[in-house]
């Protein structure tokens, strides 16, 4: 939203972003006029009922300071600011709503209106949303939204909705959307809140009982966990709305006669623990199966769920049902993209003399997960081969073009008796021609014993970022030599080596670009932190050495995977 909010007051955006194109969807689902501003009080997105309603069309309406525009009294004159009760209720950050206010049409006309704010998650930051309509459908005024002894008007309920659209839907975190929705619904509608969700291997689960106390929401464990199956015909509210059959009201006394049930055994111990006293149960389903079931209970006020709170807590649960579903997919396709990629990344060999250690960490998205690799092996002549490499691209084709490239690389270093420069030549020259990768980095460098007990490294460099020797005593200094242009430029520049004679007890390590970038900082600051740390940690053992590095130096809004390599030579006898 950074960019909408720096528009002066008559600008409007060249194109909708993402995060804008967002709130605007979230906002269609709300039956009346709406939008939303930022912390400025400028609009930044609008739904068509307000553009009816207002006679303006949303050109008209972004980037335009809501206050000024909208705002007028019944001749239709500007509102001082201290005298608008919408202003003022905007500043305070909290609910609030209000009726007999005016709003300036496009038309020159005065629309009455009545209206509600609250605060708004507009995508890393936050906002305000308003929803109004004409005062004809004005309520009571003086309620305000947010208290479960109080039913919700018409506008808290488009409100609520709108509010659990945008929040579900922002998240692909399971336990995260879960607690997204405890939060929406609690102590809004109910003072109890009980999530339980259908398994990928059909059971049962309870995974959330939390009530509000205060403030404060507060889980009660020992009532969460595993639950019986689901009966196929049982009658009893929580047994049909877990197979999707429907909502219901329900209370303590629904449980109390004989249990049909091991699942209706658990709902009465639910009532007996809690004290609820009326609950109000919806199926969670996607648009594919029933995922679980939210039930929402009553306990701390007087007021009983009844079936005219359905159709609001059925939708709310619909919500929560297709951002679940969304959530589970991503997760699957997660579990896929790093099972693949941990069983294309080889074991290491061992090699007397040489410590070495591997990590692969994937990335934070699952479609960012792919391109990454290491690699050590031996070769013909008894040297060791290792390599570390990333192919362009974050995905599932990346992570098989990085299969391609390494089963390759393998095969001519193990064929050619030659320099590094000349394999990776070779390697490029076949990338280029029998494979789907456009372009890759990486470093290939062999490493064997010489004749006075001494290990010497050799290497190229494809594009990729340096290797970092560090000494036993602490100095660090990057292998800057060897370099070249990437593979799949097609350029045909042969490619040069670089040696070095690796001191007794120094450490080298071979990393991907994951490590060092982070959104806003340049290379060389990554590099810099990298080199920092790994003199820090010259003294520990390689294990830890590695494990240490990579919590130390990765950045925390990495977006990309880490593959990397440390090897260890032999201290002095």
């Amino acid at each position: 939203m950074a960019g909408l909010e720096q528009m002066t007051p008559h600008s409007r955006p060249q194109s909708e972003t993402a995060p804008a194109a967002a709130l605007t969807g979230a906002l269609e689902a709300i039956g009346t006029g709406a939008y939303v501003v930022d912390p400025e009080g400028r609009i930044i997105a609008v739904n068509s009922r307000a553009e009816e309603l207002l006679a303006r069309p949303t050109e008209e309406l972004l980037g335009r300071d809501a206050h000024d525009l909208l705002h007028r009294d019944a001749h239709g004159q500007r509102l001082p600011r201290t005298q608008c009760s919408m202003r003022q209720a905007f500043h305070t950050g909290r609910p609030a709503q209000g009726e007999a206010d005016y709003f300036a049409r496009g038309d020159g006309s005065v629309l009455p209106i009545s209206w509600l704010i609250t605060p708004y998650d507009i995508g890393g930051g936050s906002g305000t949303l308003v929803v109004f309509h004409t005062s004809d459908h004005a309520q009571k005024a003086g309620r305000q939204p947010g208290s479960a002894a109080t039913p919700l008007s018409q506008l808290e309920r488009l409100a609520l909705l709108a509010e659990t659209t945008t929040q579900l839907t922002s998240t692909l975190d399971v336990d995260e959307a879960l607690r997204r929705l405890v939060t929406l619904v609690v102590p809004r509608l109910a003072d109890w809140a009980v999530v339980d969700l259908i398994t990928e291997r059909d059971e049962v689960w309870r995974a959330l009982v939390v009530h509000a106390d205060g403030d404060t929401l507060v889980q009660l464990e020992d009532l969460q966990g595993p639950m019986p199956p689901i009966p196929e015909q049982s009658p009893m509210p929580l047994s049909k709305a877990l197979r999707g059959v429907a909502s219901a009201v329900a209370g303590p006394e629904t449980y109390q006669r004989e249990p049909d049930s091991g699942i209706a055994v658990e709902q009465r111990r639910l009532f007996d623990a809690t004290g609820i006293h009326s609950a109000a149960i919806a199926p969670i389903r996607s648009t594919r199966e029933v995922l679980g079931a939210l039930t929402l209970g009553r306990a701390g006020h007087p007021g009983k769920f009844t079936t005219a709170d359905l159709p609001l807590i059925e939708d709310i649960a619909r919500r929560a049902g297709l951002a679940l579903d969304n959530a589970r997919l991503y997760e699957r396709q997660r579990k896929v993209a790093e099972t693949m990629q941990n069983h294309l990344l080889p074991q290491m060999p061992q090699v007397p003399g040489l410590q070495m250690t591997v990590r692969y960490l994937p990335a934070p998205d699952a479609s960012q997960v792919g391109g990454d690799w290491y690699d050590a092996f031996s070769l013909s002549d008894g040297a060791t081969a290792l390599a570390v490499g990333d192919v362009v691209g974050h995905d599932l084709e990346a992570a098989a073009g990085m299969a391609q490239v390494r089963n390759m690389l393998r095969a001519y270093a193990w064929a050619l008796r030659e320099p590094p420069s000349r394999i990776v030549d070779r390697l490029d020259e076949a990338v280029m021609h029998i494979t789907e990768v456009a372009m890759a980095t990486m470093i290939l460098a062999r490493i064997e014993e010489t004749d006075h007990g001494h290990w010497m490294l050799s290497w190229t460099n494809a594009g990729h970022p340096p290797p970092l020797l560090i000494s036993h005593d602490g100095l660090a200094r990057y292998l800057t030599d060897g370099h070249g242009l990437l593979l799949g430029t097609g350029s045909g520049r042969g490619r040069t080596d670089a040696s070095v004679l690796l001191p007794p007890g120094s450490t080298l390590v071979l990393y991907t670009d994951g490590l060092i970038e982070e959104p806003g900082h340049t290379l060389d600051e990554g590099l810099s932190r990298l080199r920092r740390h790994a003199a820090a940690l010259a003294h520990r053992p390689l294990a830890s050495f590695t494990d240490q590095l990579l919590r130390r130096v990765r950045p925390a809004a990495n977006d990309d995977d880490v593959a990397l390599l440390a090897l260890r030579t032999p201290g002095r006898t």
